[in-house]
């Protein structure tokens, strides 16, 4: 078994590789991967860059090159749902690429036209740990459970953020984790997203958004901190 973190900036993986225990550094398709232990579990952390390509290409290699058989990717995302404010968690139920639009040809939005699956189901046992982790960890805040929408695309407009919530039941919003949702659920691997909400929908993203993400990112490696410690998942 090889856990495979994914963060899609520096500071969403620099408190995991601190932890690290000796690693090896590789590089593919110009990413880094880092390869050691965590915990006393074998994992591979690395960081994809922002986006749904990158984070595409990130996932596949950590299948087929690193023989991944758990993701985890954490890191920040703006809220959506009204009832999320800045430092409050959402664990992925499910994800949904909100740019996905063939709607022209007669498919809903999100859906990706011929393909049986669009909306990509995190794995529950994972699930479930990272919601445990989290109140364990992330003190005074909300601890949400649902949605996560993806696209290339960074949501600072009220009009949008109101429409993704009520549309597309939407809790968050980011540029990452539907990608890997997909390539997971296309390799029969498991896999959660786990997000710190460094912004929130009231219009002000750009501002919050640096300001923001050390404490979010503090936050999503405390949680994947005490989710390996207590890792029970097979």
């Amino acid at each position: 078994m090889r856990i495979a973190i994914i963060g899609a900036m520096d500071e969403e993986i620099q408190h995991i590789l601190d932890g690290m225990n000796k690693y090896e550094q590789q590089r593919k398709a110009g990413i880094s991967f880092y390869i050691g232990t965590f915990n006393d579990y074998e994992i591979v952390l690395c960081k994809s860059g922002v986006g749904k390509v990158n984070a595409s290409v990130c996932t596949q290699i950590l299948i087929d090159e690193f023989e991944a058989s758990h993701i985890i990717f954490t890191g920040v995302a703006g809220a959506v749902n009204p009832d999320l404010k800045i430092g409050d968690i959402v664990v992925s139920i499910d994800c949904l690429q909100h740019d996905m639009d063939a709607t022209a040809l007669g498919f809903k939005l999100g859906e990706i036209p011929y393909s049986e699956v669009s909306v990509f189901k995190a794995d529950s046992k994972l699930v479930d740990l990272a919601i445990s982790a989290s109140k364990e960890t992330v003190q005074g805040k909300k601890i949400m459970s649902g949605r996560i929408l993806s696209g290339d695309q960074f949501i600072a407009d009220r009009e949008k953020v109101k429409f993704l919530h009520e549309e597309l039941q939407g809790y968050c919003t980011e540029m990452e984790g539907a990608a890997v949702g997909q390539v997971c659920s296309m390799n029969a691997i498991p896999f959660v997203i786990i997000r710190s909400m460094s912004d929130q929908a009231d219009g002000s993203a750009d501002v919050n958004f640096m300001e923001f993400t050390k404490l979010a990112s503090q936050n999503s490696y405390e949680i994947v901190n005490e989710m390996i410690k207590n890792w029970n998942v097979s």
